[in-house]
């Protein structure tokens, strides 16, 4: 069996994020990238295949050279191949086509995507990849397991789970649950010098059109200054909440 995992290169969540340009552009300097979580529990799960079922997996990832230390980490938990796509992400369109057009040409059986990534949440780029590969497609997936042919999965729905058997090729948007993070992988340093040896196959871009555009970036509204009520005074506390706060 052939996987293809999609990784994201977004900033750590500990980062501080600004905005140059008039809050038109990210600014990156001083940013530290990671592997999307998304994306880490789906490699994380695609290893699993590799060990328990002789999987083979590669990863793949839209974007410059700068991707390149993110994508070698995935090599170095221990992915077979890596990909880098040499144009930048500019939107979910043109990934989820650059992404289809690799996992196409590679012909592989399963594709493993996060659901979204934690920088945009834009949560369109499995499904849009699984249409352009006439491909069966299970987003918001939390289990999945393969015999044969088969694949069962488990997906969240409103109000509770779905348990889905499908066949291939396939794509998975998935999140936590694949894995838990306790199952996470963390590159040892034998893994980091055999990824310094694995391939990283630079391609190039189908050059696929962008439907959307980021015109502005803001910050979050700073929260207000927190009024503290003594535990003894009900009255004031609710008097707050009602014609303060309206919260009641």
């Amino acid at each position: 069996m052939k996987i293809l995992v999609c990784i994201s290169h977004v900033p750590d969540t500990t980062s501080k994020i600004n905005f140059t340009d008039n809050d038109t552009k990210f600014d990156t300097s001083g940013v530290q990238f990671v592997i999307n979580p998304n994306d880490e529990f789906g490699l994380t799960r695609a290893m699993w295949f590799k060990e328990k079922q002789g999987a083979s997996v590669d990863v793949v990832t839209v974007g410059g050279k700068d991707t390149e230390p993110t994508i070698r980490k995935a090599l170095a938990i221990g992915a077979d191949t890596a990909i880098r796509v040499d144009t930048e992400a500019l939107d979910g369109f043109q990934v989820a086509k650059e992404l289809a057009k690799v996992a196409k040409d590679g012909e592989y059986d399963l594709v493993i995507a996060g659901r979204e990534s934690i920088d945009y949440n834009g949560g369109m780029v499995p499904g849009m990849m699984a249409k352009m590969m006439n491909a069966n497609f299970v987003n918001t997936c939390v289990s999945l397991d393969i015999d044969g042919d088969k694949a069962t999965a488990v997906r969240e729905i409103d109000g509770g789970k779905e348990k889905i058997t499908t066949t291939f090729p396939l794509v998975i948007g998935g999140q936590k649950g694949l894995v838990e993070e306790s199952d996470l992988k963390i590159p040892n340093m034998r893994g980091i010098m055999m990824a310094r040896k694995k391939p990283l196959n630079v391609v190039e871009p189908v050059a696929a059109d962008t439907h959307t555009k980021a015109e502005i970036f803001r910050k979050p509204a700073p929260k207000g200054d927190v009024k503290l009520v003594d535990a003894d005074n009900l009255d004031k506390l609710i008097d707050l909440l009602h014609n303060e706060a309206k919260a009641i």
